[in-house]
């Protein structure tokens, strides 16, 4: 199940016989190529088939992530508050995707790393990881803002970075990778903007909220799944969250990350109950709550993080059996 559901199985489609496929007019162009020839890399060493390297993508991605995210919230607010900004992304709503064979963890743990980077002056790390990151997903670009922000800023605030190579390596390199394949793309799709036709034809396109917004208003009056009220609150929560993470007035890169996260997710159509999920890889949104949690008394956090677990988990065995729409 974890190797097939939904937005796997295109994956896998891609692993085994490339691109090319469309089902009721949408196209599997519409999926970066990452994970698929990760998958097909590792499907090479027996006894794996191409769902269960997707699987194993999708954990090694995890916990790569969990690592990535711990680094950052320790370089920043120390080990006692990345632990618990690890718990809490662990503890997302559609946390489930990060035992499956999808792309979420995969970006996260890159977007992570480059992030680590851009804060710790590893400029060639962070723009390759960037660039990996933006072949993961359509939003991985978010990466690559990161750092190209981070270059900038430290270009013009020090002339004597205005000599290293690297500095102006990294911001070349990171959008390489989302680049490439949008353009790829438009070769196979007649025009510079095809991988946008693509999206439009799964119905996935930019209306600034507008989606959204109708969406949220009509579950004020009409009955929906459980996936759609939680996605609501999602959708609800991410502006408040970035609101308080610039408040904190950490890293400029880790705003700029997850504001283009936050943008591209409430400013999409389509897939609504997906919205959790497409938030997921803005890790820095949580920093707030991670630190609140932290200096909470125990008899007020275990019972917080104990709920949470289990709504996780209910929710995530829900999506899994017996939803009816994609995680």
């Amino acid at each position: 199940m974890l190797g097939h559901s939904w937005d796997a199985r295109w994956y896998v489609s891609i692993a085994a016989h490339g691109y090319g496929t469309t089902r009721s007019g949408e196209s599997d162009l519409a999926f970066f190529p990452l994970l698929p020839a990760l998958e097909r890399g590792l499907a090479t060493v027996p006894p794996l088939s191409l769902p269960q390297a997707g699987i194993l993508a999708g954990w090694a991605g995890a916990l790569a992530a969990a690592a990535g995210i711990h680094a950052v919230g320790r370089h920043l607010y120390g080990g006692a508050t990345a632990t618990w900004l690890v718990v809490l992304w662990g503890l997302w709503p559609n946390a489930v995707v990060q035992t499956m064979a999808y792309t979420e963890s995969l970006m996260t743990a890159l977007s992570a790393w480059a992030l680590y980077a851009v804060l710790t002056g590893r400029w060639l790390w962070a723009g390759s990881l960037a660039l990996l990151a933006g072949l993961s997903r359509p939003n991985g670009f978010a990466a690559a803002a990161a750092v190209l922000t981070a270059a900038a800023a430290a270009l013009w605030r020090d002339p004597e970075r205005r000599r290293d190579p690297r500095v102006w390596a990294a911001p070349a390199l990171a959008p390489l990778g989302w680049l490439a394949y949008v353009a790829w793309v438009g070769t196979r799709s007649g025009g510079p903007l095809g991988y946008f036709a693509v999206q439009r034809a799964w119905g996935s396109q930019f209306d600034f909220g507008r989606y959204n917004v109708e969406y949220l208003l009509r579950l004020l009056t009409q009955p929906a799944l459980p996936a759609q009220y939680l996605a609501a609150l999602t959708v609800v929560a991410a502006p408040a969250a970035l609101v308080l993470l610039v408040r904190e007035r950490p890293p400029l890169p880790l705003v700029i990350y997850s504001a283009a996260l936050t943008v591209v997710a409430l400013g999409g159509a389509h897939f609504f109950s997906s919205r959790p999920r497409f938030l997921m890889p803005a890790f820095p949104l949580l920093f707030v709550a991670a630190r609140w949690v932290c200096r909470a008394r125990p008899c007020v956090r275990l019972p917080l993080v104990a709920g949470c677990a289990g709504l996780s988990t209910v929710y995530g065995v829900h999506l899994l059996t017996a939803s009816s729409v994609a995680p």
